[in-house]
């Protein structure tokens, strides 16, 4: 029975839950024996020699967003076999401090992300973005786009909920509020002119804009589909940084999965997510946010048939099942190549 260890620093973090919790179910079908554990930031040599026998145990260990310093990851090397790098952020920088600012970028966090790259035999990159900056340093890159299990989202309905009522939902976490800002004057003037407009904001936290009619929505695991099942639109804001261009565009992919036409900033995996004037709109500057908008707002139509073609889009190229085959076929090729760790034969 081949083993595999999945460390991350949170397991409840989305990211965890989407990209590798997700792949629990299909390693035990296929004979897998997983362990999930947690790996604390900071403290870099001692979190790896305190987990040593984790490492030896393990045929092949995946780190997911964690980087190593160089003298860690000659540590990790030591004690374990062979190694995916997973990551779907580009953790190599930090997010903009002030919307609209450059990526913030240090050469330690530069220097940990090549370290690791160096250190895994094979980098799970989320887009083609993220795996153009691993491949100057890593072995073997892999895409594996974040994707999703579509049969988890019932289909939207096309039309407003009450009479004129258009739901535009956004979904996300608290720190990734500030996007909404780029659009606020745009969406206060559709409010405006749209009596039945709402903004319904599926998140921990909330905007206070006495100016945009809200509807708050507490994130929950169990009641995220439904929440966007019950709208309209979903929209996805981002500035053109490197920290958003590296972004997986995992929103675009619920939004669509449940039936809704998007609107979405055209930077990174959005372009390929949203295909523009077919699943949804590229919007790129404020102008265009509010024109469309405004078209879906007008038509029920356009409406449906962007959201047929985004599901449609989605069950092709983001379907969950796809993710996991070429996952598990990356372990199963490394496991079955892996090497002795100290201590264990082969």
């Amino acid at each position: 029975m081949p083993r595999v260890l999945l460390l991350g620093y949170d397991p409840n973090q989305p990211s965890f839950r989407h990209r590798i919790a997700s792949l629990l179910p299909a390693l035990a079908d296929r004979g897998w024996d997983a362990r999930v554990e947690r790996f604390p930031s900071g403290r870099y040599g001692i979190r790896t020699w305190e987990r040593r026998e984790w490492l030896r145990w393990a045929d092949v260990t995946v780190l997911h967003q964690i980087k190593l310093s160089a003298i860690e990851a000659r540590v990790f090397a030591a004690y374990s076999r062979r190694r995916v790098f997973d990551f779907d952020d580009a953790i190599y920088v930090r997010k903009p401090r002030t919307l609209g600012a450059p990526a913030d970028d240090s050469r330690w966090r530069r220097a940990k992300f090549v370290a690791t790259c160096r250190l895994a035999d094979a980098v799970a990159a989320g887009n083609a973005m993220l795996a153009s900056a691993a491949r100057p340093v890593a072995r073997r890159v892999e895409i594996l786009p974040t994707s999703i299990d579509v049969a988890q989202y019932p289909r939207a309905s096309a039309d407003g909920d009450a009479g004129d009522r258009v739901i535009v939902a956004w979904i996300g976490s608290p720190e990734n509020l500030v996007y909404l800002e780029m659009i606020r004057p745009a969406l206060a003037r559709l409010a405006a002119r749209n009596p039945g407009f709402r903004l319904r904001v599926i998140c921990s936290s909330f905007p206070d804009w006495p100016e945009v009619p809200i509807e708050r929505v507490a994130w929950s695991a169990a009641g995220e589909a439904a929440s966007l099942a019950s709208a309209q639109v979903g929209i996805m804001p981002l500035t053109a940084d490197e920290w958003a261009r590296g972004k997986c565009a995992f929103k675009l992919l619920q939004y669509m999965a449940a039936g809704l036409p998007c609107v979405a900033s055209p930077v990174g995996a959005n372009r390929e997510a949203v295909l523009d004037g077919v699943t949804g709109y590229h919007a790129t500057d404020e102008a265009a946010w509010e024109r469309c908008l405004q078209a879906l707002i007008d038509s029920r139509d356009l409406r449906a048939r962007f959201g047929a073609a985004g599901r449609a889009h989605v069950e092709r190229h983001y379907a969950m099942n796809v993710y996991r085959r070429r996952y598990l076929a990356l372990l199963e090729d490394l496991a079955s190549r892996r090497a002795a760790a100290p201590g264990r034969s082969a």
